[in-house]
């Protein structure tokens, strides 16, 4: 068996943040199992000599094909997992589709659980296992209209905070990493999709559309860190002897991490709250009560 130490990082389409992290750990000497739905999509990843594979954490069938797969290649083992893969979605809560929302907790919840579960004995035989979930700030703070995204990410936090001491008898170290912002083709993506999408007739925040729209083409424009020097960052501390249990990384991060840990719930609200257009709404519907 090799020595050398194995990767597998699931959603690492080109321009994402997967992506750079296969590359940060092929520079530290791994060897990486890239993963995505669409194996055209991580570019030139193999032409790097990293080895890529088609996964979709959504299909229990293709999960178990990729464990066997690596199984095969490894004689059995995996040292790091990095639960990677992930959706996103902006829209009021009151507006969200319930069939959208159970696909999106497809991927950042229920996916993760399903990779754990397959490749848990891989990591066991490594004998220095990790698991690396990308985790969000989104799902510490309430920001308007992520509530679908804001809620799976929470979620993962809580199953990442359980999973570390189910699996620390078995030596296996479980880190969640809370990011910030970074960039990558998923956060332009969404922003040019929900700023091209128009509310429904009947939402309540009609009265504030234009609010609404200039609040997601602005995270287009927001002030993000480049997806390579958030990967640095992570590789750093998920090679280490021993993990920590939380890692902050990407823009705002750190002052984030403050914020969540010594303000109060009403102060965090507000400080999410003031470029949301809902103050301006509260005007217009208190307006209506009294006319």
């Amino acid at each position: 068996m090799s020595s050398q130490k194995t990767v597998l990082i699931t959603g690492c389409s080109t321009g994402g943040i997967g992506h750079a992290l296969a590359l940060e750990f092929k520079s530290k000497g791994y060897r990486v199992f890239a993963t995505a739905r669409n194996p055209k999509s991580m570019g030139d990843l193999s032409e790097k000599g990293i080895e890529t594979l088609v996964l979709d954490v959504t299909k229990l069938e293709s999960v178990k094909a990729a464990r066997e797969k690596v199984a095969e290649l490894t004689g059995g083992s995996l040292n790091i997992l990095v639960n990677n893969a992930g959706a996103a979605s902006m829209i009021p809560a009151t507006d969200l589709n319930i069939d959208e929302a159970k696909k999106l907790f497809d991927v950042n919840l229920f996916g993760i659980m399903a990779m754990v579960k397959e490749f848990v004995h891989l990591l066991i035989a490594s004998r220095d296992g990790r698991i690396v979930n990308i985790g969000s700030v989104a799902g510490l703070l309430p920001l308007p209209y992520g509530s679908i995204y804001n809620a799976s990410k929470a979620a993962l936090h809580s199953y990442g905070d359980t999973l570390r001491v189910e699996l620390a008898p078995f030596g296996i170290q479980v880190i969640t990493i809370a990011t910030g912002g970074v960039k990558t083709n998923i956060v332009d993506s969404l922003a040019n999709n929900a700023a091209k999408t128009d509310l429904p007739p009947d939402s309540l925040y009609q009265p504030i559309a234009d609010l609404y729209h200039k609040l997601l083409v602005s995270h287009q424009n927001a002030d993000v860190v480049p997806a390579e020097d958030y990967a640095r960052r992570v590789v750093k501390e998920v090679i280490r002897p021993k993990l920590g249990i939380w890692l902050w990384a990407g823009s705002f991060a750190q002052i984030l991490w403050f914020c969540t840990t010594f303000l109060p719930k009403w102060a965090l609200a507000s400080m999410v709250n003031s470029d949301s257009g809902l103050p301006e709404l509260a005007k217009k519907v208190k307006a209506q009560k009294t006319a």
